[in-house]
């Protein structure tokens, strides 16, 4: 979500569980919301919420391990996803730091000696839970919150039946907003237990709205080898630059006469732009501070629900099931030389975005894309492609209706730059350019077999189609184009953890 994530254990300890003052506020939130209160027999079926705030107190000792007295008669696994939520939020034991002791003359090495760190005051309920989620699972976990959290997953999801209203409540020490997410028996087609928290606010990683503009020739702060998202509607091309985008993740913008929000999911390395408007509705979409699978959750500001970004859709929140879906437009991973080689006519951002950062190319995420390693844990992986190994990705309907799920690895299709394939049905090719910009389009009934030098793919007729981010318009005024198809790139990882059932193509 932010860099600030990778710095996330200083910053969410500060933030809630192991301040005493933000522990105390979470008590009379709890003590508030009263979630079993008032409900005959509620305590008797179901922990009562106020006893796991009360089990994290950090300060006296008794009154929480009365709450967790209570607790444990009523214990069921699927209490599990609150614990985790909680230990979330506080500092994790520290090893023992070495010191080097130089003032005994009669040691001819150094000698190490180990000073124990003064604890965080949520380091004691951080252990307190772990030894009562053991106690309770018969698990051993050492210690490792991934362990258990993996472990959760590994089960039918079966949560306290407020778990929604706990997870609102607890988040809400850190953003009240978070609190408008999460009603209690709010309604979802995704586990909850599988949505983290990304280490940021509501908005927290500013969207850019409707952001200023250059023309070409005035972007020089731009070198050709930098990477650029290109887009283009109804004839207007934008290059929105991999160096802005990835501070903000997501830009509402006109385009072509168009209202669009293109959403950057850094962590998952995609860039998807959406219609704005669906059913004549004009969703203002924003950045809830919320992951699921590491990928993003997007809301809007009318309802508060949450929307998954990969697939434009609501799904936490009064919009689930209203049948809402985001109309996803083309998007191209290009160097800007190229780009604007081929749109000498494009608009791209300018660096005048109304927020100081380091845009310098690569600034962003540095770190992160550095590694093949994730920044917060997914129940699915797989080891065909490393984890941040790039995928074009897209989903089509299939005769039934149902939207299937194809990755082709980029690393192939640099070695087969025109290729085609069938999937759900459809006949796609696939073209990349010299620099490694892919396209997919529609082949229809089409045999396409080469990509001649001046950007002109050629069928197996001979006849020449030109490359546009429209359609393969042919040369031959006789022939029909053939229309692109909306894809995008994606860390493997990324998509897998979305769609285990995915076809992938290396």
């Amino acid at each position: 979500m932010s860099l600030a994530t990778m710095k996330q254990a200083g910053y969410y300890t500060r933030a809630a569980g192991g301040c005493p003052a933000a522990a105390l506020a979470l008590l009379l939130v709890a003590a508030a919301a009263s979630p079993a209160a008032g409900q005959p027999g509620a305590a008797e079926r179901d922990a009562d919420l106020r006893w796991f705030f009360e089990a994290a107190n950090p300060e006296d000792d008794d009154v929480a391990e009365a709450a967790l007295d209570q607790i444990a008669p009523l214990w069921r696994d699927g209490y599990a996803m609150i614990l985790r939520d909680m230990l979330r939020l506080m500092q994790p034991p520290a090893p023992p730091r070495p010191t080097v002791n130089l003032a005994d003359p009669n040691r001819p090495e150094p000698a190490f000696e180990y000073t124990i760190r003064r604890e965080h005051p949520s380091t004691k309920v951080w252990r307190r839970f772990m030894k009562f989620a053991e106690d309770r699972t018969g698990e051993r976990f050492r210690g490792d919150i991934d362990r258990l959290q993996q472990w959760i997953w590994s089960l039918p999801y079966e949560p306290h039946p407020d778990y929604a209203l706990f997870k609102g409540e607890w988040f809400a020490a850190i953003d009240a907003r978070f609190r408008q997410f999460f009603p209690r028996g709010v309604q979802a087609t995704i586990r909850l237990d599988e949505i983290d928290w990304g280490g940021v606010v509501v908005n927290g990683i500013p969207p850019l709205e409707y952001p200023e503009t250059l023309a070409a020739a005035d972007a020089d702060y731009l070198d050709d080898d930098h990477i650029v998202f290109g887009i283009a509607v109804n004839g207007e091309a934008r290059a929105y630059p991999k160096r802005i985008l990835a501070w903000h993740e997501m830009a509402l913008d006109r385009l072509g006469g168009l209202e669009l929000t293109i959403v950057y999911c850094t962590l998952c390395g995609t860039v998807i732009p959406y219609e704005s408007v669906v059913d004549g509705r004009h969703v203002k979409i924003g950045t809830s501070g919320f992951l699921y699978r590491s990928n993003k959750l997007m809301f809007d500001h009318e309802t508060r629900s949450l929307w998954n970004t990969f697939e434009g859709v609501p799904v936490v929140g009064p919009l689930v099931g209203s049948g809402l879906r985001l109309r996803h437009r083309s998007v191209v991973t290009t160097t800007w030389g190229e780009w604007r080689r081929t749109h000498p006519e494009t608009t791209v951002l300018s660096l005048e975005t109304g927020h100081r950062r380091d845009y310098s190319e690569g600034a962003a995420y540095r770190d992160y894309f550095s590694h093949d390693r994730l920044m917060f844990e997914v129940a699915l992986t797989d080891d065909r492609l490393d984890n941040k190994d790039e995928v074009v990705v897209l989903q089509l309907a299939d005769a039934a209706g149902s939207l299937q799920p194809l990755a082709i690895d980029v690393d192939f299709l640099r070695d087969n730059r025109v290729f085609q394939t069938e999937h759900a049905g459809h006949r796609l090719v696939v073209v990349t350019t010299r620099r490694g910009a892919n396209r997919v389009f529609d082949a229809g009934d089409r045999r396409f077999t080469e990509l001649r030098g001046d950007g002109v793919v050629v069928d197996d007729t001979g006849a020449g189609w030109r490359v546009t981010e429209d359609a393969l318009v042919p040369e031959d005024a006789m022939r029909q184009p053939r229309p692109r198809v909306a894809a995008q790139r994606a860390f493997w990882f990324g998509w897998y953890a979305q769609f285990p059932e995915t076809a992938l193509i290396r």
